[in-house]
C-alpha cells in the first residue's frame, strides 16, 4: 500500500493508467544526494504539531522526526557509497529585505526562526553536514532557483539526484519539477519527505510519481547506493 492510496480515486487511477504515467525511470550512473531543508524550524524539537507550530510556525511536527531518523539511514548509506551530498536551507537576513514573496502569502514567512543566525535556520544536529559536503542558503521553495545547485552538479557529472526534506508539497516538489526539467533523474524516497499536512504530502507524492520523479521505499534507494559502495570506496581509495 502507498501512502496517496486512501486520497486517490479509481476514476484518477484508471486515467493515470491509460496516460502511460507513472513509469519507473530508474537511476542514472552518477548519483547526488539533495536534503531540502531539514532545519528547526521545520522541524521542530519533537513535539506534536500543534504544540510544535507555537515555536516554529512552519513546523511539521513528529512527522518531520520519522523523516530524520529515515533521512539518517540514507545518508549513511550516501556516504557509504562516496556520492556527493548537499544541502539546502531557508534563511532571510536581519532586516527582513529578503522574505520577498513569502511574505504576501504567509503572515509568519519572517518569523524569527526563519532568520539567519536563529536555531530554526540551522540543519538538526541528526544530519549534520560532513567535511566536504556543501550547504546551500536559498531564497525561493527550489533548490535549483538563484543558486549555485546546477553548477556543483555539472562539476561532479551527475544525472542522477536523490531529493528528501521538506515539504513535499512546496520546496521538495518545487525542487524536483525543476530537477525533472534540467533532464536529470530524480528519485525520492517515500519515507524520506515529511509536510505539516497529510492530504497534500500524500498528494503530491501521487502526482510526482506519475509526471516528475520515481517516488519508491527509502530501502530501496538504500539498497542500490549498497550495490555500488564497494566500487565507489575502491575508487576513492585509488584516487588517495
Amino acid at each position: 500500500m502507498r501512502v496517496w492510496d486512501p486520497f486517490i480515486t479509481d476514476r484518477d487511477r484508471k486515467i493515470f493508467d491509460a496516460a502511460g504515467m507513472g513509469q519507473k525511470a530508474g537511476f542514472g550512473t552518477n548519483i547526488a544526494l539533495i536534503i531540502i531543508d531539514v532545519t528547526y524550524a521545520f522541524t521542530g524539537e519533537g513535539d506534536a504539531i500543534e504544540e510544535s507550530v507555537k515555536q516554529y510556525p512552519m513546523s511539521c511536527g513528529k512527522e518531520a522526526w520519522v523523516g530524520v531518523k529515515h533521512n539518517q539511514r540514507l545518508l549513511e548509506a550516501a556516504r557509504r557509497a562516496k556520492i556527493p551530498v548537499f544541502y539546502t536551507l531557508t534563511e532571510y537576513r536581519t532586516d527582513k529585505a529578503d522574505v520577498g514573496g513569502w511574505a504576501g502569502k504567509q503572515s509568519k514567512a519572517d518569523h524569527p526562526s526563519m532568520i539567519e543566525g536563529h536555531k530554526g535556520a540551522l540543519i538538526v544536529k541528526e544530519l549534520e553536514p560532513a567535511p566536504g559536503e556543501i550547504v546551500i542558503s536559498k531564497k525561493k521553495p527550489s533548490a535549483f532557483f538563484g543558486t549555485p545547485t546546477v553548477a556543483y552538479l555539472i562539476e561532479k557529472k551527475i544525472d542522477t539526484v536523490i531529493i528528501t526534506g521538506c515539504t513535499t508539497s512546496g520546496c521538495v516538489r518545487s525542487s524536483v519539477v525543476d530537477a525533472f526539467s534540467l533532464n536529470y533523474k530524480v528519485v525520492v524516497p517515500e519515507e524520506c519527505v515529511f509536510d505539516r499536512g497529510q492530504a497534500s504530502h500524500a498528494i503530491n507524492l501521487f502526482d510526482m510519481h506519475q509526471k516528475y520523479a520515481d517516488v519508491i521505499p527509502t530501502d530501496e534507494v538504500i539498497a542500490h547506493l549498497e550495490k555500488l559502495a564497494p566500487a565507489r570506496q575502491a575508487a576513492s581509495q585509488r584516487a588517495a
